[in-house]
């Protein structure tokens, strides 16, 4: 089934990309030039051939190098860009950016955008799917309903547009950034963020899709690996060692400079007015309203944990926006509010039941993450941090369209079983509680994730690398 929607998407798309293809043939026909002028311009042709002026190959380095387009297409892939151009913007103050985050808001780049050097395109378009119409038929549906083929026309529009005026394109996601950066004309890097070979080279390789990607070699598709093959796409890097093995053995020159989502994460050490509690991180995801479901779940099941220490559970929100439901929620399940550690360290509310402290704060995961001993977790990119920490993690998967139980079962074989996947509330709480109780065992599950996600630095190696590109006009 998840073949056949990845195939039915596909195919929805590249007929939208047909008519595309066709009315800007029609809107900005493209002269022919010299393959050396295209391959040292930033400039698409069409753009060259209605101002009928000749650029210097100096001025075209320099003009490139102070224009770069991101196009995101997922809230962890928002979060991935951020840290690059921050790392982009420390080499070279000059470079002027724009962000098309193609899913959600774009909460990620509000900071940098009221810094005023970076530039937000675009509206913001809510996707019932939460952004993975890839992951389901039925979220598909929901999502042209919702006006995703309008969505996807005018945000191409805009990438047309930059790439008209001389920006070159950084694709941060899969298949759809990278294919709007390749229809664009203009010159691209691609960070290929969700794909790695691990989620069909180790575990059971029993599902059909394990057969097709060993027959691929890579969890790449050949249309995707095709696209990166590119001459204008200057630079692929994917996030571990074995994905860019796996690119380069189908021509793709691709590097595993290290993983961005491991960058800026706080590793400071747990307050000592913690240390007396066993410590959980309670990650229950961004999208609404699957979130309330994740957290009243994860709620329940932890309730249920059987040790003879209190419990601390931290929940880092990502936005204060949630603090009305999640108040309803510990309400009903007996939770009373109290002020122990309240105001301290990040920490909005405080709620009690019994041994159970709950401490609610908002966008505070970096500051929070490293105090955990385990994870309670149902969601994608702030888990595999978590577990890049090396802290274990259990998750219930549920019915929704981000993190049910076929995301979750790829999770767990992509971060080598560090995130153990529960069946029900009681067989959460007893592999919780096996792995408080356990520091062994907690440590060597700990050390196996921490290595699939690799280390820190990746977004400083990927920024630099654009860079250089940039400098040599390539």
């Amino acid at each position: 089934m998840k073949l056949a929607t990845r195939y039915t998407w596909s195919i929805v798309l590249g007929r939208v990309l047909k008519k595309l293809k066709r009315k800007l043939v029609k809107a900005a026909p493209r002269f022919e030039l010299g393959i050396k002028d295209l391959q040292s311009s930033a400039l698409p042709l069409g753009h060259a051939a209605e101002n009928d002026i000749f650029i210097s190959n100096s001025n075209r380095i320099s003009q490139t190098e102070q224009n770069l387009l991101f196009l995101c297409n997922g809230h962890g892939e928002d979060t991935i860009a951020c840290k690059v151009i921050e790392a982009l913007h420390e080499i070279n103050p000059a470079i002027s950016f724009e962000v098309l985050p193609m899913v959600g808001n774009g909460k990620a780049f509000s900071t940098l955008v009221k810094d005023g050097w970076l530039a937000k395109i675009g509206t913001s378009t809510f996707l019932p799917s939460g952004g993975f119409s890839n992951q389901s038929f039925s979220g598909l549906v929901l999502d042209l309903k919702a006006g995703l083929l309008v969505s996807l026309w005018r945000q191409w529009t805009l990438i047309h547009r930059s790439a008209k005026a001389g920006r070159s394109i950084v694709a941060v996601g899969d298949l759809l950034p990278l294919l709007f950066a390749w229809a664009s004309g203009a010159n691209y890097f691609f960070i290929g963020t969700p794909k790695s070979d691990y989620t069909w080279a180790s575990g059971p390789r029993s599902a059909l899709s394990d057969y097709y990607h060993r027959l691929k070699g890579t969890e790449w598709d050949p249309w995707e690996y095709l696209l990166m093959r590119s001459f204008r796409c200057r630079m692929v890097a994917v996030r571990d060692k074995i994905t860019a093995r796996g690119l380069r053995n189908h021509g793709v020159k691709a590097l595993s400079p290290g993983n961005p989502m491991m960058d800026g994460i706080s590793k400071r050490e747990c307050p000592n007015d913690f240390k007396k509690y066993r410590r959980l991180i309670l990650l229950c995801g961004s999208r609404l309203p699957e979130a309330y479901q994740n957290f009243k779940k994860l709620l329940i099941a932890i309730e249920l944990i059987q040790i003879s220490s209190s419990i601390a559970v931290f929940v880092p929100l990502s936005s204060s926006s949630m603090r009305k439901n999640i108040e309803l929620i510990l309400i009903d399940s007996g939770f009373k509010p109290t002020d122990d550690s309240k105001g301290n360290q990040g920490i909005s509310e405080a709620w009690r039941k019994n041994s159970l402290l709950i401490l609610i704060g908002f966008n505070q995961f970096s500051c929070w993450a490293k105090w955990g001993e385990v994870g309670v977790a149902n969601a994608g990119t702030a888990t595999e941090q978590l577990v890049g920490l090396g802290i274990p993690c259990v998750s219930l998967p549920g019915k929704g369209h981000q993190f049910n139980f076929n995301f979750a079962r790829r999770q767990s074989r992509l971060l080598g079983g560090a995130v153990g996947i529960a069946k029900g509330y009681e067989t959460l709480a007893k592999q919780v509680g096996f792995l408080l109780n356990s520091d062994f065992d907690r440590e060597i599950i700990g050390l196996r994730g921490s290595k699939r996600m690799g280390s820190e630095g990746g977004s400083h190696s990927i920024a630099l690398s654009i860079s250089t590109h940039l400098s040599k006009g390539l």
